[in-house]
């Protein structure tokens, strides 16, 4: 079982900057989001965190949203390079605006989804696949991950079997997590935690 956890609202996220490998701090917002799925998270494992083995992408929000969880539920985050959000090499900290300025050919016939893999120095879609799917198949414990958006897709999709489409048009919210158990993911979040034990 996986609990996969997305970090809480950034100040980049809030202006439409894809971070990949840089950072923003949380928002007041996102605080109070990290706040909430400790809540959430400890409703789900309460009187079984000592079964739970954590992992955290090395970026700071990710940090950030972890050492907020454990104020809440007493759990050890280890760093996981592997969790950390796909990069889009030079277009890391920029707008699809600012991207369409400087590179006004790279973003002919994309969508709001394929445009993540189309940046001539990021990270490929198989190699972000692979990276996942590693992960994935060194886990034998109960696990809490936080992880990013883009990367979250991935891992869910990786999980699931899914294709690259249904890996990324699948939703990321920050006021939730995913519960991954028997090749199932299923959402965790305030309206689903009143119909749980």
């Amino acid at each position: 079982m996986i609990y996969l956890l997305r970090h809480g609202e950034t100040v980049w996220n809030t202006v439409g900057r894809f971070q990949g490998r840089k950072d923003s701090p949380l928002t007041k917002r996102g605080i109070e989001q990290a706040d909430r799925m400790g809540k959430l998270l400890s409703r789900e494992i309460s009187g079984r965190e000592r079964e739970f083995e954590g992992y955290v992408s090395p970026l700071g929000r990710a940090k950030e949203t972890a050492a907020r969880i454990t104020k809440i539920v007493p759990l050890t985050f280890a760093e996981e390079p592997r969790l950390t959000e796909v990069s889009v090499g030079s277009w890391d900290g920029m707008t699809l605006y600012e991207i369409g300025v400087e590179y006004p050919d790279a973003l002919n016939g994309s969508d709001a989804f394929d445009w993540f893999f189309r940046s001539p120095n990021g990270e490929s879609f198989d190699q972000a696949c692979k990276r996942a799917s590693s992960w994935l198949s060194e886990v034998s414990a109960p696990t809490v991950a936080i992880s990013h958006g883009l990367a979250s897709r991935l891992l869910r999709g990786v999980y699931l079997g899914l294709s690259k489409r249904e890996m990324l048009e699948l939703p990321v919210p920050q006021s939730g997590f995913y519960r991954l158990d028997d090749g199932k993911s299923e959402l965790v979040d305030l309206q689903s935690a009143k119909f749980s034990r």
